[in-house]
């Protein structure tokens, strides 16, 4: 059985159709990539993962729950299998990174003192970022904060990983570097690894699978090599950045 099953979701903004029948199915264990353009509705798809968005139509399963059914108390059990990266990292700011990547733990009480600050340390060295416990977001740079914000994501141990543009706002090394701990993250524990990107370079390095979506519904799924390869005009022109409709650049001689 899938581990994410999305059944014709149907999702509108204020009279605007942004997903229009988005149907998909994920394994428990892979690497999953989704990818289309800017403004395309991919960050919705995700946010219906966790369901901080509901659909106006259609069913968002997880491990066979229909999210759709489920009141708050149960959303939240459910909710537990999953860690988040968001665009921003969503570090609080007045908050150490210690407090910061042990919030969850440290607000649900269920470890000592001294078993929190194991799990922080386990999870910030996943991440390559040991012994900055006590250092404050504004401390750190952009990349530093994407990786604080994914130790935060795994240090409670879910089965399932959500990105949202995980390579936003980052230089090219920095994108590379954190989508290398993605990548090993992923290989060591064992994880669902579902993200959302049009950056095409991170899409190779975290998949082993991309969707396209495109004018609100899954224009192709595959192997992320099919995909790269593919002859389709749309997919072609997404992979490698090709604009059909704007003039050829001018020859810069010297």
């Amino acid at each position: 059985m899938a581990i994410i099953e999305v059944r014709d979701v149907w999702k509108s903004f204020r009279g605007t159709p942004v997903l229009k029948g988005v149907s998909l199915s994920i394994e428990a264990g892979e690497a999953v990539v989704i990818i289309g353009r800017s403004g395309g509705g991919k960050s919705v798809l995700l946010k219906h993962l966790v369901a901080l968005l509901q659909p106006d139509r259609g069913e968002v399963r997880i491990q066979g729950t229909d999210l759709c059914r489920l009141d708050e108390r149960a959303l939240l059990a459910v909710r537990r299998n999953f860690g988040m990266l968001f665009q921003g990292a969503a570090l609080f700011d007045s908050l150490n990174v210690f407090e910061n990547v042990g919030f969850v733990l440290l607000r649900e009480k269920r470890h000592t003192p001294g078993e929190v600050r194991r799990l922080v340390a386990e999870a910030l060295e996943r991440v390559e970022l040991p012994g900055i416990e006590d250092k404050k977001p504004s401390e750190l740079s952009g990349g530093m904060r994407k990786r604080v914000g994914l130790a935060r994501a795994i240090v409670y141990k879910p089965s399932i990983l959500l990105y949202d543009e995980p390579t936003t706002g980052l230089d090219p090394i920095a994108g590379a570097r954190i989508d290398g701990v993605i990548r090993r993250i992923w290989q060591q524990l064992g994880v669902t690894s579902v993200a959302v990107t049009h950056d095409m370079a991170s899409a190779r390095r975290i998949s082993n699978r991309m969707l396209m979506l495109h004018n609100g519904v899954i224009h192709a799924d595959g192997p992320t090599r099919d995909i790269l390869d593919s002859d389709d005009p749309l997919i072609h022109e997404f992979v490698n950045g090709i604009a059909p409709d704007l003039p050829a650049p001018p020859v810069v001689t010297p």
